[in-house]
């Protein structure tokens, strides 16, 4: 007997499917595969609802912990139908210790980008004193934890670095090329100005902010792509979308869009992520990953290249193997959701607003094929339609 058969869910390209997951993984996915077959867990979407790989959240702050900014991974992560979620730096090596034996606690797969400064984001300022870097404690904390420390995370703006203007970028660069992990690049109000930042980069490594109404937006004043950031991306640099408080502009997001870079050249951006915390995820802007994602919807891009970037694209850069699809030997990893004709006003960072006009609505995530965490989507979705059978 199996653990988990998921009957007639649909894909988002409209074909109808069954899921059978055993010991944590997919063994078999397909129309009518588990005809005949029983689970210990089975549950029928009666070809109502969606499914798609676990969504992968990028960028979040869930380090319950942390003085700034902080959430509980399972409110931000299985509750909002999201399956795994990165912490971007809440925790230098000062508290990764801490981080750790909280995020094993938690129902979500849950990864952390390591603060540069060993202290974390305990201020504003963490990089403005340059020896809160130390490299012997960063190494120290990657090779304990490896596996949970998926990369280093350096916020490269004006507020947070001080005096110090490109010198913690430098240093994290340096540190980076012992252990070999991805940087993760916030990117704010100047200086350093984009463009050092940038041209510092390599493969693999991660802006995250990507579209912000900042200065250091990467559009120059004619709404193209900087110099620098075309020659990041040709270097395998990849961009995030980090909405977050301050970070998100429909402005920037809709000339990108305009300029015809925007997934259909296959790159901008490469992963969507919300950058939710506490405050912004009950006061907004942000609210969840899906709220991001339904504003990628009102901006005209289509369900499935949305989807790519939460899932497929965030597994590849992130470098989780076995996540981001739905195929045999993948993790059980799985989102129930709905795309829903459903109006409503979205707001960015900026306080600017469009209209929506269809939207994703989380119904619960399944992770590794053992927990399932239905969402407060899933009661209105049975008084609605009474279409899901357990």
């Amino acid at each position: 007997m199996y653990d988990l058969i998921i009957r007639q869910a649909k894909l988002i390209n409209g074909d109808i499917v069954d899921v059978i997951v055993n010991d944590g993984r997919i063994v078999d996915i397909g129309s009518a595969v588990a005809a005949g077959l029983e689970a210990k867990e089975e549950i029928d979407l009666s070809g109502h609802y969606y499914i798609s790989a676990g969504w992968i959240d990028a960028h979040t702050h869930c380090y319950p912990q942390s003085p700034l900014y902080f959430d509980e991974p399972d409110l931000i992560g299985a509750a909002s139908g999201v399956t795994t979620v990165v912490d971007a730096g809440s925790t230098g090596a000062d508290d990764i210790d801490r981080f750790y034996a909280a995020a094993s606690k938690a129902k979500t797969h849950v990864y952390a980008f390591l603060n540069i400064a060993r202290t974390g984001i305990i201020n504003q300022h963490e990089l403005a004193d340059l020896s809160q870097i130390d490299d012997h404690q960063l190494q120290d904390a990657v090779r304990r934890h490896a596996g949970f420390v998926i990369g280093l995370k350096a916020r490269m703006s004006k507020s947070v670095v001080g005096e110090n203007g490109l010198q913690p970028l430098l240093l994290a660069k340096t540190m980076q090329q012992k252990n070999g992990l991805p940087l993760m690049v916030h990117i704010g109000n100047p200086p350093p100005n984009l463009e050092e930042i940038a041209d510092q980069l390599t493969d693999g490594d991660i802006i995250t902010h990507c579209f912000n109404g900042k200065p250091n937006r990467i559009l120059d004043q004619n709404g193209a792509l900087k110099p620098a950031i075309q020659r990041a991306i040709a270097r395998g640099v990849i961009l995030d979308v980090g909405h977050g408080t301050e970070s998100f502009s429909f402005n920037v997001a809709e000339q990108v869009i305009r300029a015809g870079h925007l997934f259909h050249t296959g790159y901008l951006p490469h992963m969507i992520s919300s950058d939710i915390y506490q405050r912004n995820r009950l006061g907004g802007p942000v609210y969840s990953l899906a709220t991001v994602m339904n504003k990628f919807l009102a901006l005209g891009v289509h369900p499935e290249q949305i989807l790519n970037c939460v899932t497929a694209n965030a597994a590849r850069f992130l470098h989780l193997p076995r996540k981001g699809r739905l195929e045999r030997g993948f993790d059980g990893d799985i989102t129930i959701f709905e795309l829903e004709n459903h109006q409503m006003v979205l707001v960015d960072a900026e306080g600017e607003t469009r209209i929506g006009n269809q939207q994703f609505i989380p119904i619960a995530a399944i992770i590794s094929g053992n927990d399932i965490v239905w969402s407060e989507n899933y009661r209105d979705s049975r008084n609605k339609n009474n279409d899901i059978s357990l």
